[in-house]
């Protein structure tokens, strides 16, 4: 499987790759970036790691066009992290990038038959406005979104006092304000656990949160190492075809009451995508919840044009 990793020579682009090293399945990792020597430096550092690596093959350096015949296109560029507190205030400079990034495969039109995962924020906006433009199918498009689910299991875990890795529990939604939280599907080591109001409010608190503390310490990083490695594993997941549900963010066609927006849900993946959206039966406020997340995602895209030659020069 060939990866081509726009962005490559940040933190997240190059934790990408750097995971991939040990995810199940061969690739090719190319990294794309506008920073040369960066790109240099990472190819140079992970070649020598690649006689640690379990499956890739091959970790190079390369242009724009190597997307055009990727399977997977990773797109992680942005405008730089500052002091803020909403991914929000990034929508318009991150809308130009991202479609400066996508023209060479808008472009190519059926030459491009791979999957956009896009990592750009505010993520579930930026997917819905893609997708409008009319070139690539929802099932090739997808937002990613799994760091909301992580920190509501880490979360509820400090609740519990319970380790994260024997909590299951999913976000789903917008990411960002309008998160859903699924309390009706919290298990414990496989049971199903209620949590007390106390409880949820630690875990909301956590997750909640989590954005605005780690933007104020003001460090010029990113979630680097969770993004990095949650990106593998649903590249893993669409590689190996291993049928595992994963949150992450896809435009809906009717699934839980919404039309033509990106929002989180319960997926599985393949090759080429998004193969199954899971249609799970959640409680009235649940889903009231994603019908007032779809609202905050339609009304970010009303601010950006219909036409992304507008944003690019």
């Amino acid at each position: 499987m060939k990866v081509v990793i726009i962005g490559g020579a940040g933190g997240i682009g190059s934790s990408a790759a750097f995971n991939l090293l040990s995810a199940q399945g061969t690739y090719e990792i190319v990294l794309v970036d506008t920073r040369p020597n960066m790109i240099t430096s990472h190819t140079m550092d992970l070649e020598n790691a690649l006689g640690l690596a379990t499956t890739a093959d091959v970790v190079r350096g390369g242009t724009p066009e190597d997307a055009v015949d990727a399977d997977v296109v990773v797109l992680s560029a942005a405008v730089p992290l500052r002091l803020n507190s909403s991914r929000s205030v990034f929508l318009a400079d991150n809308a130009r990038i991202v479609a400066d990034c996508l023209r060479p495969l808008r472009e190519a039109g059926d030459a491009f038959g791979g999957v956009v995962l896009l990592l750009t924020n505010p993520v579930d906006p930026l997917t819905t406005w893609t997708h409008r433009q009319d070139w690539l199918p929802r099932h090739r498009l997808i937002g990613y979104t799994l760091n909301d689910s992580l920190r509501l299991r880490t979360g509820i875990a400090l609740a519990l006092g319970v380790p994260a890795k024997d909590v299951d529990a999913w976000m789903l939604g917008e990411h960002g304000e309008g998160q859903v939280p699924l309390y009706s599907r919290v298990t414990v080591r496989g049971e199903p656990v209620e949590l007390t109001t106390e409880q949820r409010h630690k875990a909301e608190e956590y997750a909640d949160t989590w954005y605005t503390k780690h933007v104020a310490l003001d460090s010029g990083r990113t979630s680097t190492w969770t993004t990095g490695l949650g990106t593998a594993r649903l590249i893993e997941a669409m590689a190996t075809g291993s049928d595992t549900v994963l949150p992450a963010s896809v435009v809906l066609e009717g699934e839980y009451g919404v039309h033509g927006v990106s929002l989180t849900v319960p997926v599985r993946l393949g090759p080429k995508g998004v193969t199954h959206i899971e249609r799970w039966d959640l409680p009235g406020h649940e889903l009231d919840g994603m019908g007032k997340a779809a609202a905050r995602v339609e009304t970010a895209v009303s601010e950006l044009p219909v036409d992304t030659t507008r944003h690019t020069s």
